[in-house]
């Protein structure tokens, strides 16, 4: 990232915007933007921050900026067309997420459904070990000037992972999801081969999907889940007052109990996605158990940071 430079997010206040806007304020980053004047959840974090938020306007462009263009916005935009009068550098959200990818090791979690909470929980767990910056597509973000992770959550609508190359990639689920975009299933299929085959070390895949199970990828696949030819596998899953507790197992090997507080199995296997990255970055398991003990919810991740955005 470069410190002398402003990044000016075009359209600061949509979900992902504004929490990689917050990342590169806490980064040590000059950050401004635009976008409608209409009020949005995302604007109070923004402000507590520290970050000017303007109405759309080319004047608002100026020589020594970078540009952060949000997804919905096209070169037909007065301030994209200002910009590039002005010969300044214009980044796609993409584009800027993957600076912040190649500083720290990352991991992107991709799927249909079930991509906020799982980034959440992992932002939550790998914070509480390590320094961590993250991006979560509630709106919450991070930014960790000597990040050692960095969790994100990566859409695959349009292929916007497409510029993504991250160490590991954690994937939920595929579904025949945007239609508006996709042809069929085959093509979302190849969207995440894409996405793996961009992956350096490995990709955690839940078991129990028939399209995640047949993907053609050339790095290592962990797959976890409930099933007996799972690498990663949650066994006498039981529901307590409090949540749930489970046994894990890595192949034969016994990792440990594990307890969370939230009901349900795709709870449960979010959880089992979060403990295999801890496992393959030698994560002490004792300190995993911990940190998904005092998991509160996505919308509360950044509680702990002494911090709230929305």
């Amino acid at each position: 990232m470069d410190m002398q430079t402003t990044y000016f997010f075009v359209g600061i206040k949509g979900t992902g915007m504004s929490a990689l806007a917050l990342i590169l304020k806490d980064k040590g980053c000059q950050v401004a933007g635009s976008d409608i004047e209409k009020y949005t959840f995302t604007q109070r974090g923004l402000e507590q921050a520290g970050i000017e938020i303007k109405p759309f306007a080319g004047e608002n462009i100026t020589t020594g900026m970078t540009i952060v263009k949000g997804n919905a916005f096209g070169d037909d935009h007065p301030e994209i067309q200002k910009a590039k009068e002005l010969g300044l550098d214009i980044l796609t959200y993409p584009q800027t997420v993957e600076m912040l990818v190649q500083e720290t090791t990352s991991i992107a979690v991709a799927g249909a459904h079930g991509k906020t909470s799982t980034t959440g929980l992992l932002a939550h767990v790998l914070s509480g070990v390590a320094p961590t910056s993250y991006l979560i597509g509630d709106g919450s973000g991070k930014g960790i000037p000597d990040a050692r992770f960095f969790a994100f959550e990566a859409d695959e609508y349009r292929r916007h992972f497409a510029d993504y190359t991250p160490d590991y990639a954690i994937m939920t689920n595929i579904d025949f999801d945007h239609p508006d975009y996709f042809k069929d299933i085959d093509d979302v299929c190849a969207a995440f081969t894409d996405l793996a085959n961009k992956t350096k070390k490995g990709l955690f895949a839940w078991g129990e999907d028939k399209y995640l199970r047949d993907l053609k990828v050339d790095i290592p696949v962990h797959f976890y889940g409930t099933e007996e030819n799972d690498e990663f596998r949650a066994v006498n899953i039981k529901r307590t007052t409090k949540g749930s507790t489970f046994d894990v197992y890595r192949h034969d090997e016994f990792l440990g109990n594990y307890e969370i507080p939230m009901f349900g199995q795709h709870n449960v296997l979010n959880s089992l996605a979060v403990i295999a990255v801890a496992y393959f970055e030698e994560i002490d398991q004792a300190e995993i158990k911990h940190e998904l003990l005092t998991f509160k919810g996505v919308k509360r991740v950044l509680q702990k940071n002494g911090s709230l955005t929305w």
